[in-house]
């Protein structure tokens, strides 16, 4: 089973890692806008309305950028803390955002933070116990308890192309 976060009018799969279905199975689309036709409509920044370890994958194709604020880390970890709540064990999340450098990134009126692929490194509890201490990584293992490991990535000109895979065995406190 898949969720589709902030699907808009488009239920396309844009990422699709080689070792998962490259269609959908069972798809759940999930907007605000209630003229889109999405099956839940729901605001992101209120958490998802499901239950714990349901999907198989949740996709996110220039949403997230649209949550928190910059600096916002309290709001970067929520949000993420969201996903991979729903996620089922060494399920994945494949993200589209837009670079740093990309007219996009600040361009669109609506969007409040960029998110790199160092950003996403915050989400790996490995990151913190090799860099803390060491670098001048900040630690946020008190708040983000969850495990999502970077598996894939791509850049193309306008947009960071990512798939991290949740592992819970590993999380802080599980």
């Amino acid at each position: 089973m898949e969720l589709l976060l902030g699907c808009g009018n488009s239920r396309i799969k844009r990422v699709r890692p080689a070792w998962r279905p490259s269609d959908w199975t069972h798809l759940i689309s999930l907007d605000i806008d209630p003229n889109c036709g999405a099956a839940c409509i729901a605001d992101l920044e209120s958490g998802l309305p499901f239950p714990d370890n349901q999907f198989d994958e949740v996709h996110a194709y220039d949403v997230l950028e649209h949550l928190g604020t910059q600096g916002d880390y309290r709001a970067f970890f929520r949000d993420f803390a969201a996903i991979y709540r729903v996620l089922k064990p060494y399920g994945i999340v494949c993200g589209i955002t837009p670079r740093w450098s990309s007219v996009w990134a600040w361009g669109d009126p609506g969007h409040r933070r960029v998110i790199s692929f160092e950003t996403l490194a915050y989400l790996n509890q490995d990151t913190y116990v090799q860099q803390v201490g060491v670098t001048a990584i900040t630690d946020y293992r008190w708040l983000w308890k969850g495990d999502l490991r970077l598996v894939s990535k791509e850049e193309s000109e306008d947009s960071n192309i990512w798939v991290l895979q949740k592992h819970p065995a590993t999380a802080v406190g599980k």
